[in-house]
C-alpha cells in the first residue's frame, strides 16, 4: 500500500513512521493510558491505497479523538496532530501569512480583493520583526481536538477554500485589529489571548483586521425577573 506525499510522491506505509509520528506528540501525557502503537495501528486499518498524508493525518486525529473515553489526554493528542498536519501546510511566517491574505485574487475575475485591511496590513509591515519574536506556534498544541476543530471550521481565514492562518495568526489579527496603532497593547493582548486569559466574541474572532472590521457583538443581561413583566421592565 502507498501514501501519497505532500510533494506529490507515492512512497509505501511505513507502520513505524506513523508510530514514531504520534509518539512525538504525547509528551506531558498520561504514558499509562496514551498508547501511539495502538493509534497507528488503527489509523493503518483505516487506510487506503493512494492515501494522502494530509488524509492520514486527519484519520490517525480522529482515531485518537474517538479513544478519548478511554482517557481525556487523548483528546489533547487529537488536537495534536491536527495542528501538527495544519502546521505542515501552512507557512510559519506571520507576515507571509498576512502577504497573502492581502494580495489575495478573486478566483472568478482575477481582481485582487484583499481580506485584510490595509490599515491592519501596513501596521503588521512596520513591526513585523518584532510580531516575528512574539508570536509562539507552540501555543497551537495546548488545544483539544474539538477546540482546534471549531477554530479550523469557522474562525481561521481561507483562500480559495484553503485554510491558510494557525490559530496564533489568528490571535495576533485580532490583537492588531483591535489595537491598531498601539503595538505594545497589541503584543500584550495577544499573549493574553494566547495564553487562554481571555477570548473576543466570535464578530470580533471574524472580523478583526478584516475589511469589515466592526467588530459589534451582543452582550448578556440580568434580567429584573423571571417573567413577562420582568422581561419588559427590564
Amino acid at each position: 500500500m502507498f501514501v501519497t506525499t505532500r510533494s506529490g510522491k507515492s512512497e509505501p506505509v511505513q507502520f513505524d513512521k506513523i508510530t514514531h509520528r504520534i509518539s512525538q506528540l504525547t509528551y506531558g501525557l498520561d504514558n499509562k493510558y496514551i498508547d501511539a502503537m495502538q493509534i497507528a495501528k488503527r489509523t493503518i486499518n483505516g487506510l487506503f491505497d493512494g492515501i494522502t498524508t494530509d488524509q492520514l493525518d486527519n484519520l490517525s486525529a480522529e482515531v485518537s479523538a474517538y479513544m478519548t473515553s478511554v482517557h481525556p489526554d487523548y483528546a489533547r493528542l487529537a488536537g495534536r496532530i491536527a495542528v501538527a498536519n495544519l502546521h505542515r501546510s501552512t507557512s510559519d511566517s506571520f507576515m507571509e501569512t498576512f502577504e497573502t491574505l492581502y494580495n489575495y485574487e478573486s478566483e472568478f475575475n482575477k481582481e485582487k480583493q484583499p481580506l485584510i485591511s490595509k490599515e491592519i496590513y501596513e501596521f503588521a509591515r512596520e513591526y513585523k520583526d518584532r510580531i516575528s519574536t512574539e508570536i509562539a506556534y507552540s501555543r497551537d498544541f495546548e488545544f483539544d481536538y474539538f477546540g482546534f476543530k471549531t477554530l479550523e471550521k469557522s474562525y481561521l481565514l481561507k483562500v480559495n477554500g484553503k485554510i491558510v492562518e494557525r490559530p496564533q495568526h489568528l490571535f495576533m489579527r485580532v490583537a492588531l485589529g483591535v489595537q491598531i496603532g498601539n503595538i505594545e497593547e497589541a503584543i500584550k493582548t495577544y499573549h493574553l489571548i494566547s495564553e487562554g486569559w481571555f477570548t473576543h466574541a466570535s464578530p470580533t474572532l471574524f472580523n478583526a483586521g478584516t475589511n469589515k472590521a466592526q467588530m459589534s457583538s451582543c452582550f448578556l443581561v440580568a434580567m429584573k425577573d423571571d417573567s413577562i413583566d420582568g422581561i419588559y421592565s427590564t
